[in-house]
């Protein structure tokens, strides 16, 4: 199989750097076993919430808000294994094309002014079916469609049907998926057109959240603003780009092991501040509970050469580990620029990602991304098997000639297109702009703002820009997947927010579906 060429992959598995200060939140009270309740939980998101409709929830800081509002299925605990939800059980028959799902009785949906007299209803399988209806439905403007389309029976011909009476200004002759079953108030069933064995894990992501129909009927365009659903917090307010809050959901259906009623905070407080200095120095100030990474400029003041606090930074609590994510730049593959796999390739080795580890980013990387896509800490994948892409000045320099550009003559000025927020964005940026000039590329930067940005390369708009991916479920096929040719929509003019490069390769595709 030839080498995926549709990125310059740069770091994977970011080690997470976050701690909670001394000074405890006020009001907290003693609950069973110890634990302690009450107060206010107060943390930063570097970039604004994009969406909080699930049907528009790819980026982690939506979903950092979403899934404190909303419930799935099924979801992953700390040790990455599959737990009941609102799904009680579940199964799969023998064939693999069945999943069967049980769900819990009297839960609740939260009280909003959606229902009559204000008071959430009781949530039921036609709330599931509703909730997985929008997914392929592309009247919401949903962002998940690619994840199901290839799997659930009826999904592309729902969406396909409703796109052509949307363009000939007609009812659409399909009113659902028929892959999405109900068959009491209690059980779901999905019926798939063949056997995909991650297929479970697709009930963990944040498209799979439910929401009652009530809430998007009364909110329409809006509902991405006012979201509703079962989760252990209400939703209160949003100001764009200052903060958004939560409070406890009192009707909340899970408890603890001590019988303690879930949540334990009863409000959370998201602020949104874009420089991780100032988030750094909020933090210390007791403002913030939890201040995830660490400016690259302290990290040696705050974090020794063993990873542990330094004296001056004792009082705080240090949590760290190889995380399930992968930092990259993306080339549009199906653009005028980067068409050329031998151009890719030489950016790719161009690109001395040990020398960012250790002078840009200050040892705050796991490893540098030298063996593929997958990270190294995925159970079960040993990623050394893999042959990425190491630094290779000369052989860079010999694919640019081979691709026509000797010492970078004729080739385009290279816009890389980066989100705003956090000052490492930039520094990586730089350095990279550095290093491909030894090929002779001019490359200039375009920074904008985080949902600005996910639009222009969920369109196409962007031939070169940064992304990241942070696991969904512990499975290869959830990175995999993001170079799926079939995840490509045949219109050029349509979005594309999984496979974001538009890679094709049907050597690639073969071996990611063969059994």
């Amino acid at each position: 199989m030839k080498k995926i060429t549709s990125a310059v992959i740069l770091v994977f598995a970011v080690i997470t750097f976050f701690g909670c200060g001394k000074k405890e939140t006020a009001n907290m009270v003693e609950l069973k076993g110890g634990i302690k309740g009450g107060g206010i939980f107060r943390l930063n998101e570097l970039e604004n919430v994009r969406s909080l409709d699930p049907v528009g929830i790819n980026d982690n800081v939506s979903h950092h808000v979403a899934h404190q509002i909303y419930d799935l299925l099924i979801d992953l605990d700390s040790t990455l294994q599959l737990i009941p939800e609102l799904a009680l059980s579940w199964e799969i028959s023998e064939d693999g094309l069945l999943y069967t799902f049980h769900l819990r009785k009297g839960v609740m949906f939260q009280d909003n002014a959606c229902f009559p007299n204000g008071k959430g209803r009781e949530f039921k399988a036609s709330d599931v079916k509703y909730s997985f209806d929008r997914v392929c439905d592309p009247r919401t403007g949903t962002l998940g469609f690619d994840y199901y389309k290839n799997y659930v029976v009826g999904a592309s011909e729902f969406f396909d049907e409703v796109s052509a009476a949307r363009r000939e200004s007609r009812e659409p002759r399909l009113k659902d998926v028929s892959g999405y079953i109900v068959k009491d108030d209690t059980t779901f069933q999905i019926q798939l057109k063949k056997p995909f064995g991650p297929f479970i894990y697709y009930m963990c992501l944040g498209f799979a959240y439910i929401v009652p129909k009530e809430a998007v009927e009364k909110y329409g365009k809006d509902f991405f603003q006012n979201p509703v659903g079962t989760g252990p917090f209400l939703f209160v307010n949003w100001t764009q780009d200052l903060e958004l809050n939560l409070k406890k959901n009192p009707g909340y259906w899970a408890k603890d092991v001590h019988g303690n009623q879930l949540p334990y905070v009863d409000n959370v407080k998201f602020k949104f501040l874009k420089e991780l200095s100032q988030q750094m120095l909020e933090f210390q100030n007791g403002n913030l509970d939890e201040s995830y990474r660490i400016p690259n400029e302290s990290f040696k003041a705050v974090v020794n050469e063993q990873k542990n606090l330094t004296p001056e930074f004792s009082q705080f609590k240090l949590q760290k580990v190889p995380s399930l994510s992968l930092q990259f730049y993306g080339f549009l593959t199906t653009g005028k620029i980067f068409n050329n796999e031998k151009v890719r390739q030489a950016f790719n080795y161009a690109i001395d990602r040990d020398k960012i580890l250790k002078f840009v980013l200050n040892g705050q990387a796991f490893m540098g991304a030298v063996y593929g896509i997958v990270p190294p800490p995925m159970p079960n994948y040993d990623v050394k098997k893999i042959k990425g892409y190491t630094f290779d000045l000369t052989k860079a320099k010999q694919l640019m000639a081979e691709a026509g550009y000797q010492d970078g003559k004729g080739f385009p000025d290279a816009v890389l297109q980066i989100n705003s927020g956090g000052d490492r964005n930039i520094q990586l940026a730089e350095s990279i702009q550095n290093m491909l000039k030894e090929i002779g590329v001019n490359m200039k930067l375009n920074i904008i703002q985080f949902a600005q940005h996910l639009d222009n390369i969920d369109a196409g708009r962007a031939d070169f820009f940064r992304l990241g991916w942070i696991a969904d479920y512990p499975d290869p096929e959830n990175f995999l997947n993001l170079y799926y040719g079939k995840n490509v929509p045949k219109d050029p003019k349509a979005i594309s927010p999984i496979n974001s490069t538009r890679y094709q390769n049907p050597e690639f595709d073969a071996l990611l579906k063969k059994p």
